[in-house]
């Protein structure tokens, strides 16, 4: 494989599914390196699936080398355990990111589907049936988590680059765009 200029790792969380995708980026052109889920055994300890959580995406880190890591923010619930649960998830996927010196990116689900379908209430079958026509791939996953974790290294890549120079640069208010733009400052004459 050639060199690519970025490599990144999306992750959908999860106690039970964990889903995770590896995409390529040179330039704009977008190539799919890896798209799994790690399936956790419901009637094991809490505890043992979160290490295995972290054991795994320490791995993906430690094999393919991202340079930048995206993960699915959990969305609020009525169900207060659940949330923690999944909270617990996130944090130790996050922790292993960190451990490896990424930066971490989150994105609600919101954010991914609108991002790649145009529609943040996009169900998991249209953002699938989208990402099929950005990478061009055919092969449907076991899991639907796994293609939720893809969308999410295509929403990092889509919200962190822009074919318009400059676009992507963050600004801080006011005060900072008329600093980074004085150039288009029209003075009273």
């Amino acid at each position: 494989m050639k060199k690519t200029s970025q490599i990144i790792l999306g992750i959908d969380p999860g106690t039970i599914i964990m889903g995770y995708g590896l995409i390529a980026v040179n330039g704009q052109k977008l190539q799919l390196l890896h798209m799994n889920v790690l399936k956790l055994n419901a009637k094991k300890d809490q505890h043992i699936r979160l290490e295995l959580i972290h054991r795994r995406v320490a791995e993906l880190i430690q094999e393919y080398q991202p340079t930048s890591f995206a993960i699915e923010a959990p969305f609020f619930g009525k169900n207060v355990q659940s949330m923690l649960k999944l909270g617990r998830a996130q944090g130790v996927a996050i922790a292993a990111a960190i451990q490896a010196g990424l930066e971490v990116c989150e994105y609600s689900p919101k954010k991914v589907k609108q991002s790649i379908t145009g529609n943040g209430n996009a169900d998991k079958h249209q953002v699938w049936s989208m990402l099929q026509r950005i990478l061009t791939i055919e092969e449907k996953p076991e899991f639907l988590d796994a293609s939720d974790a893809l969308a999410v290294a295509i929403c990092h890549h889509y919200q962190t680059s822009s074919p318009i120079p400059g676009a992507g640069s963050k600004l801080k208010g006011w005060e900072d765009f008329l600093k980074k733009n004085e150039h288009r400052i029209r003075k009273p004459v």
